[in-house]
Formats: C-alpha cells, sequence, structure tokens
C-alpha cells in the first residue's frame, strides 16, 4: 500500500497535461463486400494512448457515422503519438465462429509535440490505406483535441529527462530480446480480445508489427529522408564551391574580406552564430505549422512507386509468389546490395588509409607524413594560429588562375595510401 502511494504521488508530480480528445464522426466511407455480396459499412473506431485502449460503439450500416464520443488522458510525455484506427464491424453480420475477420478502414497519427496548448484542433483527417494495386483514399475521420498544460515547469524539465527508464540505460535489451515485438503485441491482442466486445485484429494493426520488413519504397523513402537532413550541409559545400571558382568576384572578395573580419575578431563567431540561429527560429515562426502533421503522400513514395515493387511490399513471408518472379525480385534485390557493397568498401578504405599514415604498412608515406607532422608542430610553435588560419582560408579561395589542373600533394599521397581491399579474397 505505501508503495502504491509512493508511486501514485510521482506520478502526481510529473504529471504534464491533459489531453482531450473526442472523435466526432467519419465522411465517406466505403463499403465492404460481404459473403453473401452484399455491400455494408459498420464502422468503429478503435484508439490508443499508452497503455489505454478505448473502442467507439459500432454504427450500423452507415457509411458517414456520427459517434460523438469523449475521451480524456493525463499525459506524462509530450513526445509519444495518440494512434486512432477506424475498423468494419464484420461480426454483425458473420458469426465470430465463422471465420470473423475486421477490416481496417484507416488510422492516423497524433503527435502531441505538435498540439498547442490550450488550443482546440477541430479537423478532418484523411484515411489513407496503402493497398497492392496503390495508396487509396478511404475518406475522413474528423476528431477534436485539446492539449492542457498542468504544469510548465514539469514540461520543459521533462524534455531534459530520458525517455525511459533507468533500467534501459544500466542493462540495454539486446537487438535478439527486440525482436520479440510481434510476440508481444500478440500477449496483448489476446488480453483486448478478452473485454466485451473484443478487440482482435486491430492491435496488430495499431502496434505496427510488421514495420520492419523489408520494402523497397521505404528504402527509398529512408534514402531521400536523409538527403533532405544532409541538405543544409550540401547546400554550404555548393555555395562555399561558388565561393572559390570566382564566377562572381565581387561576392568572393566580400566572402574573403568577411573571413578575415571574422578572424580578427575571433571572440565574436560563436555569439554571432547563437544570435544568427536565433534569429531565425524567430523568423520560422511566421511559417510555423498550424495543423499536427498527417500522412505526406509525396514524402511516402506512394504515387511514383514501381507496382512490382508495392506488390512485393504485400508479399507473405516466406513468400507466396511465383519461382520466377521471386527469382527477379532477388536479382534485383542482389544488384542494389551489390552497390551498397561497393560504396560500405569505399568506406572502409578511407578509413584505412588514413590509419596507414601511422601503422608504417607503406614506410616511405609513414616517414614522409611523419616528417610533415613535425614541420607543421615546430612552425605552429612559433607562428601565431591566426596567420595560419587566414593563410589556410586565402589558399583555399584563391582564384582558379592559381589553381592546378591536378589534384594537391595531400589528395595525392592519401589516394597512394594502401588499403586492405586487396586482401579480401
Amino acid at each position: 500500500m505505501a508503495l502504491e502511494t509512493t508511486r501514485m504521488k510521482s506520478q502526481i508530480l510529473h504529471l504534464l497535461a491533459c489531453l482531450r480528445f473526442g472523435i466526432i464522426g467519419a465522411r465517406g466511407l466505403p463499403p465492404i463486400k460481404r459473403k453473401n455480396g452484399r455491400l455494408s459499412s459498420h464502422p468503429y473506431c478503435v484508439a490508443r494512448y499508452g497503455r489505454k485502449w478505448v473502442r467507439t460503439r459500432t454504427i450500423i450500416n452507415n457509411r458517414d457515422p456520427l459517434f460523438q464520443e469523449q475521451y480524456s488522458w493525463d499525459v506524462y510525455d509530450t513526445t509519444t503519438v495518440l494512434i486512432v484506427g477506424v475498423f468494419d464491424n464484420a461480426q454483425v453480420e458473420e458469426s465470430s465462429s465463422g471465420g470473423y475477420k475486421g477490416v481496417n478502414i484507416g488510422k492516423i497519427r497524433i503527435h502531441l509535440s505538435d498540439l498547442q496548448p490550450g488550443r482546440i484542433y477541430c479537423h478532418a483527417y484523411l484515411l489513407l490505406v496503402l493497398q497492392p494495386s496503390g495508396v487509396k483514399k478511404m475518406g475522413e475521420l474528423c476528431l477534436s483535441v485539446r492539449f492542457t498544460l498542468k504544469s510548465l515547469t514539469n514540461m520543459v524539465r521533462m524534455y531534459g529527462s530520458p525517455n525511459l527508464p533507468k533500467m534501459h540505460h544500466r542493462d540495454p535489451l539486446q537487438i535478439l530480446i527486440s525482436d520479440l515485438q510481434f510476440h508481444a503485441v500478440q500477449i496483448v491482442a489476446f488480453r483486448l480480445s478478452q473485454m466485451d466486445p473484443p478487440l482482435r485484429v486491430q492491435p496488430c494493426d495499431m502496434c505496427d508489427v510488421q514495420s520492419h520488413l523489408w520494402s523497397m519504397r521505404k528504402s527509398k523513402v529512408n534514402f531521400y529522408r536523409i538527403m533532405s537532413a544532409l541538405s543544409i550541409f550540401i547546400t554550404f559545400w555548393q555555395r562555399f564551391l561558388y565561393v572559390c571558382s570566382w564566377e562572381n568576384p565581387a561576392i568572393t572578395l566580400l566572402a574573403n574580406a568577411v573571413f578575415l573580419l571574422g578572424l580578427m575578431f575571433h571572440q565574436f563567431i560563436l555569439p554571432a552564430a547563437l544570435l544568427f540561429t536565433f534569429f531565425s527560429i524567430v523568423w520560422n515562426y511566421r511559417h510555423r505549422p498550424t495543423h499536427p502533421s498527417q500522412v505526406d503522400i509525396k514524402i511516402s513514395l506512394t504515387d511514383t512507386v514501381h507496382p512490382d515493387e508495392l506488390d512485393e511490399e504485400f508479399d507473405t513471408f516466406p513468400t507466396s509468389r511465383s519461382s520466377n518472379l521471386t527469382m527477379m525480385r532477388y536479382d534485383r534485390l542482389r544488384c542494389l546490395a551489390s552497390r551498397i557493397q561497393t560504396v560500405m568498401g569505399d568506406v572502409a578504405s578511407c578509413g584505412e588509409r588514413i590509419t596507414a599514415l601511422t601503422t608504417w604498412r607503406d614506410p616511405t608515406a609513414t616517414a614522409v607524413f611523419g616528417l610533415f607532422t613535425l614541420a607543421a608542430a615546430v612552425m605552429m610553435c612559433f607562428t601565431p594560429w591566426k596567420i595560419l588560419v587566414a593563410m589556410v582560408g586565402l589558399y583555399t579561395m584563391r582564384h582558379p588562375k592559381l589553381r592546378r589542373k591536378t589534384p594537391s600533394f595531400a589528395w595525392n599521397l592519401y589516394r597512394r595510401l594502401p588499403h586492405k581491399g586487396d586482401s579480401v579474397l
């Protein structure tokens, strides 16, 4: 009893907000074909946040149902997700012992971090389902969400605290244990199937237990996400190369002047960078998102995906397709894996070349590098660092007429260093 009281007190102290959530209704739901050939729709909704599951009542034979049900959750972490799914209750017309199987009409995710405290969000969310024939619009779900903040101090403190228990950091789960997620979902599904009314296949659809399976489309999506995250560095590098090319002498001379000015007043570089970041945040406030994020078809590449790649994504495990089609997909996967294998080998060779500078695998190259480091150390002891940085910067941004068409000495030395790629059988 004392342990439960202490646990309740700790939860009250860490209570951040209250999430009030209303399921208003749905519009334009598709009819479901039954075993007898009849078309009907018996929709209901399932919402999950944390460990709490709720289910609405079933609206019989209605493609535009009105639920008008309200729920509330206590929020202890804003970096969580509210999941709402719309399903068809086939048990209304079919016996539960005769192969009852609910149909997933669609689901949406609402990130609590996207919600502004105190504001009421009443929006219609698109229900999109990815099928072997492509993405299909299954209707709209009208929701009302309100995020009421209880303690601003606890909310700010939450961002500095770990999002997982201390035991996870002391004894983290191994990869083999994390692969048991499917079995954990099966246990949850079994417990929810004992409810009245029962939930059978809905937990598996709500928890995305098959999100880790291979998909060419998702691989491309993740690649484009990485490129988008690195776009700021790519843009900076392109601008730097543009400055070094002297295509616009005025911009290059201005960049040289700014570089020398920053070198003279180097103590203001970090404050200036922080102020620039602050003003960027203030400027982006005008373009902040006003609605919770939804599924983006463009990012998901569902409008440009190849039909065969989409069919492969919906294939069972193990495969149930013909042997010729499986061989074709296997060869395609081998081509993709060979490219990744080549890139991994190039990255490994880069690291091995850097290591070879000090391991005397190439005695001449190691001796040259050692003499260079000795000379550089002596020069840095007697030369102010500002002069060295200025020389490096001005040399990098020098005019193209002062450049050689061939690579530099350092690059040639690096490319001639040995690596272990030739030792691989």
